[in-house]
């Protein structure tokens, strides 16, 4: 059965009397040669446990359980749980969960199943892709990889890099745990239904050493969300909403980073905001 065929989806569809939520937003895959791209580039072992935010009716799902020792599959949606225990029956080494992920404790469920390796892939509903993937990091989800399919803009802000008008505090943190490697742009005339916007697949290797070295990451992050709270504003005031700083602190820091004091958060580097973050870490509580 090729789950990714618009009929097998309507199939599905009447058979179960299933009605597509649009707010869990909810557009499954219909491109074959998307779906084994996505796969590849994951880099499944057959010593990994693969963890799939979303599976939606088991079309990345199937394809993994070749692959992977051990597959898990999260769905917020209880209407989908049936579905998707009948489109993965031939599957013995697959796990469904009707849990939402924000409230799913992932690193139990990797340290539990003895494989070598994690993974994670999903096609996340674009109202929450953001939140996901900053729980995911922020929480140090014991995985190698994440490979998740998004929309486009989301991914160019995540990919983006100093001077760009992308570039913001998404694409600070995300650099921050991870290298960004693309997968694929996918046109929204592969999805049922299609979307509204084009998506695009990134895969995030977390990182086994950050690239800054940091006296206080609460600090870094503090920075950077004062940074790109006011992006049109310049360093010397958007900097004084890292809160418990003067204007005067302010100017010493970057007089004595050698930051150019008119300059925008947006033209900044990683290591400029590691170098920001540290002189005030070093006086700032």
């Amino acid at each position: 059965m090729k789950l990714y065929a618009p009929s097998t989806i309507r199939d599905i569809k009447d058979k179960y009397g299933f009605k597509l939520s649009k707010s869990l937003g909810q557009n499954f895959l219909t491109d074959k040669n998307i779906i084994d791209k996505i796969i590849d580039e994951t880099e499944i072992t057959d010593e990994d446990i693969v963890i799939e935010i979303g599976p939606g009716i088991g079309v990345l799902t199937a394809e993994a359980c070749e692959r992977a020792k051990k597959v898990v599959a999260v769905e917020i949606d209880k209407n989908l749980i049936p579905i998707l225990k009948d489109t993965l029956s031939e599957y013995s080494n697959v796990e469904v969960i009707n849990q939402d992920v924000l409230k799913t404790d992932l690193n139990e469920i990797i340290d539990k199943s003895g494989c070598k390796g994690a993974k994670i892939i999903g096609n996340l509903p674009y109202y929450i892709t953001t939140p996901i993937i900053m729980a995911l990091l922020e929480g140090g989800v014991h995985v190698d990889s994440i490979t998740i399919m998004m929309q486009k803009e989301v991914a160019d802000r995540i990919k983006s890099g100093p001077g760009t008008k992308a570039y913001g505090a998404l694409s600070v943190a995300v650099q921050y745990y991870c290298t960004v490697n693309n997968v694929a742009t996918v046109p929204k005339e592969v999805f049922f239904p299609a979307p509204k916007v084009d998506s695009a697949v990134l895969r995030l290797d977390l990182r086994e050493e950050k690239p800054v070295e940091l006296i206080d990451e609460k600090m870094f992050f503090r920075c950077v969300k004062a940074g790109f709270g006011q992006r049109r504003k310049t360093l010397s005031n958007s900097l004084l909403g890292i809160g418990d700083v003067t204007k005067e602190e302010v100017k010493l820091c970057l007089e004595e980073t050698g930051i150019e004091e008119k300059r925008r958060a947006e033209t900044l580097s990683l290591d400029e905001f590691a170098a920001i973050s540290n002189w005030f870490s070093k006086r700032v509580r």
